[in-house]
């Protein structure tokens, strides 16, 4: 681009001095030809003032339009001649003004009339000779585009004008006329001095429109079929009414097709009286909703709900005693109490039917049991064993990690995607009104922002009030007293106490190893060969392999190992057999199991060399706990730390419980203050720190059973006298050395019985849950009840010509 000043006032487009005419928000290119309106003063005067200075000068009157944006002048304007000054079409007078070529505008100067004059600089525009090939191409495309754009508008008399366009120059400028334009970007091609950098621009201004343009026609057109759409189908459907009210008015019709549907099923259903007549008034307001309603959607799910429930279906119950007996005997060993409180409720409804009191007050005589045991006893399988004594149909109901109170009671129906509650649906699986339903992990109904759904459960277990629930769904009664609930739970106090307290609770403390030993050779073997694709003749488990694999392959409450050890074995021996290592058929003794699956996990302490039992130094004693998973052996560990290292105090390790650490407090209390009276070297105690550790730190421990025990270790610390490796204890401990009474002692007599102990030691007031015990376990173990910790550490403590060798720590 080159800028000359052109001093010759002969030429129209040599510009010097001119009058300046302002263009409000308004951009001008060359080329184009405006009208103006002279009402405008500044229009006015500078127009009076190029026509005075055309007096002097031959040609037509020049002006100088410059765009003014925000009152700010462009530093670039057009030089433009006064074709005609006259009326415009409303009768304004006006100027008709054609633009020949870019001004760089100068200083301002003098001159005739109001104007404001400047000198004026034109902008010399160079187009190469001949126009290389991407300018002639990018010539065609704002053509092509151009002429695109004016048949949309239907400016057909333009599209030759602007083909006919060559100079490339013109063709950019020939874009003012654009209307899309902004007033920004015609301020820009107006000071774009290189032709072809200008057409560039211009072309894509004319693309952008053009696209844009494309996606509001798109829009345009959809939202119009959409409306056309709506408009049809509305049409029709008034119409459709239109037809139905006149075939109704003649007799022809009397509702629409579904609407009839659903009065006919709801009025042949056998439905309860206020079920029908809530099912009728949906009815109802479904012919009265429109077709377009989402209503009418809701109330059809919800009459399909009502429907398919088994309102007045009921099974009858198996009142053979005998034979529901024989049936729980066969399908599961052990766990008496359950069984007999099956017994008892079936003998209590049988007789209640034989004397015509089935129902009494609205209510039937339904059950709610709360299974409480540790994994793998069998409460889950037990709830289909009472179904099939019972002659009922069986739904189990999983609860475990269930934190929303509407999976209990149901969603309100105002929700998109309600659904009735578990229990409802749990019926309606069912297909009749009494079925054994089992809420699997009730412990484990967690609550949050959504609510407690174990507080709704508390509803569904009373019976006092389960034959009136109402789900929020149904929003009718449902009547849940002939339901027989079994819950299921591994830990009793994760359980609410109000929802405890409306279970009869039945505890399921684990096998014996002689039951285990019945249930893996009468059901877990038979099911197992079965799975390994194996027969009965083919692999027999003598009874002592069993028994190994119980007592020392796996120590549990239940049975769910013991089975998973039978599933490898016979794996191994299938293994074996198809590699041809082994013939079949085969007999698998107890000496047979090392070679197949492993050495033995658990090893009772009384089997270790004495050497290597944990009770082989002072103070470690042997204790008794409840966990979730059962009754376990606990170990503890004291010791007392060196007098110059200053570290006085009492340390507890092992992640105890607030209760726990008081009963080591109150162990250390009891010797500190009877250290005389037992003999022990107690005197030192406050200047030496007393360490408590309980083994497998990561396991969380709580509770006062381990009071004796921590007395006990501390004792045999500060004697030297070893405690004897047979002795197990459990019991609370009190500050005048009373051992008062705890729970679980079925769990914890169990677990020692598992672990090899002989000899047990519990407080006196637990002698009485010595009848809960199995007979052969009582057999196989020394229990000692007492009423003082003096008694405990004389049956503990091994005399002290077998004790350690070690000096005593308190020495």
């Amino acid at each position: 681009m080159a800028a000359e000043t052109v001093s010759s006032p002969s030429s129209p487009d040599a510009p010097s001095a001119l009058p300046v005419l302002p263009l409000d928000d308004e951009v001008v290119l060359p080329g184009m030809v405006v009208p103006l309106d002279l009402s405008d003063s500044e229009v006015r005067a500078a127009v009076e003032a190029a026509q005075a200075a055309a007096g002097t000068t031959p040609g037509k009157p020049r002006v100088l339009l410059v765009p003014r944006i925000d009152g700010t002048y462009a530093a670039t304007g057009v030089l433009g001649t006064v074709e005609q000054v006259g009326r415009l079409a409303d009768g304004d007078p006006g100027a008709l003004v054609r633009a020949r070529s870019r001004v760089r505008i100068g200083a301002g100067t003098t001159g005739p009339g109001a104007a404001l004059w400047v000198e004026g600089t034109r902008v010399a525009e160079n187009v190469p000779e001949p126009l290389p090939g991407h300018v002639t191409e990018l010539m065609k495309e704002y053509k092509a585009l151009a002429t695109t754009w004016l048949k949309k508008r239907g400016a057909w008399q333009v599209v030759d004008r602007v083909q006919a366009i060559d100079d490339v120059a013109a063709l950019a400028d020939n874009s003012g006329y654009s209307p899309f334009l902004t007033t920004e970007q015609k301020v820009e091609l107006l000071e774009t001095a290189d032709p072809v950098a200008r057409l560039k621009l211009a072309t894509q201004h004319l693309r952008d429109h053009l696209a844009e343009q494309d996606v509001a026609e798109t829009i345009a057109k959809d939202v119009q079929e959409g409306v056309d759409k709506q408009q049809r189908e509305f049409l029709l459907r008034r119409q459709l009414e239109a037809v139905r009210k006149e075939l109704r008015d003649l007799g022809g019709e009397k509702d629409g097709e579904e609407s009839d549907d659903y009065r006919a099923r709801v009025e042949a259903a056998d439905l309860p009286e206020k079920v029908r007549e809530a099912a009728l008034k949906e009815v109802d307001k479904l012919e009265r909703s429109s077709d377009q309603s989402p209503e009418g959607s809701w109330i059809r799910t919800w009459l399909d709900t009502v429907l398919e429930l088994p309102w007045n279906t009921r099974t009858e119950d198996a009142y053979d005693i005998q034979g529901a007996k024989a049936v729980l005997d066969a399908e599961h060993s052990g766990l008496a109490d359950v069984k007999e409180r099956i017994t008892e409720y079936l003998a209590v409804r049988k007789r209640r039917t034989e004397r015509g009191l089935g129902v009494i007050g609205g209510r039937r005589g339904g059950a709610v049991l709360a299974l409480v045991g540790p994994p793998g006893v069998g409460k889950t399988s037990l709830g289909e064993s009472v179904a099939h004594a019972m002659g009922r149909e069986f739904v189990r109901v999983a609860l475990g990690g269930v934190r929303d109170e509407a999976e209990i009671r149901g969603h309100r129906r105002t929700y998109v995607g309600a659904l009735p509650g578990r229990i409802v649906r749990a019926i309606k699986e069912a297909g009749s009104m009494n079925p054994v339903v089992l809420l699997d992990e009730i412990d484990k109904v967690g609550s949050d922002f959504r609510g407690d759904p174990a507080a709704a459960l508390l509803e569904v277990l009373d019976p006092a009030q389960n034959h009136t629930f109402r789900d929020h769904y149904l929003e009718v009664e449902l009547d849940l007293s002939d339901v027989v609930f079994l819950a299921t739970a591994n830990v009793l106090e994760a359980i609410p106490e109000a929802l405890l307290d409306r279970m009869e609770l039945v505890r399921l403390d684990g096998y014996t190893e002689d039951e285990k030993v019945v249930i893996a050779r009468d059901h877990l073997l038979p099911r197992q060969l079965e799975r390994a694709g194996l027969a009965a003749e083919e692999v027999t488990i003598d009874e002592s392999a069993l028994r190994r694999l119980a007592g020392e392959y796996t120590r549990e409450a239940g049975v769910r190992t013991l089975e998973r050890s039978i599933a490898r074995l016979l794996r191994k021996v299938a293994a074996q057999h198809e590699l041809g290592d082994r013939e079949l058929p085969f007999t698998v003794g107890a000496e047979d199991l090392r070679a197949l699956i492993g050495r033995p996990h658990h090893v009772p302490e009384s089997a270790q060399d004495p050497a290597e039992r944990r009770t082989a130094v002072p103070g470690v004693a042997t204790g008794l706990a409840v966990t979730g998973a059962g009754g376990d052996v606990l170990f503890v560990e004291a010791s007392l730390a060196d007098p110059e290292t200053g570290a006085a105090g009492l340390t507890l390790t092992g992640q105890l419980g607030d209760v726990m650490k008081e009963s080591a407090q109150i162990a250390l209390s009891f010797l500190r203050s009877h250290g005389a009276e037992l003999e022990l070297p107690v005197g030192d105690l406050k200047d030496r720190g007393v360490h408590i550790h309980f083994p497998a730190g990561a396991v969380p421990k709580d509770g006062p059973s381990a009071g004796v025990t921590m007395t006990t270790a501390l004792a045999s610390l500060l004697s030297g006298r070893l405690v004897r490796t047979d002795v197990a204890m459990t019991g609370e401990v009190s500050l005048t050395g009373r051992v008062l009474p705890i729970g679980g002692v079925k769990q914890k007599l169990l677990a020692a019985h598992r672990a090899g102990v002989t000899t047990v030691i519990i407080p006196k007031r637990n002698e009485a849950d010595l009848d809960d015990v199995p007979a052969e376990v009582l057999e196989k173990l020394d229990v000692h009840p007492v009423t003082d910790v003096r008694q405990v550490l004389e049956l503990a403590l091994a005399p002290a010509d077998v004790a350690s060798d070690a000096v005593p720590a308190a020495a």
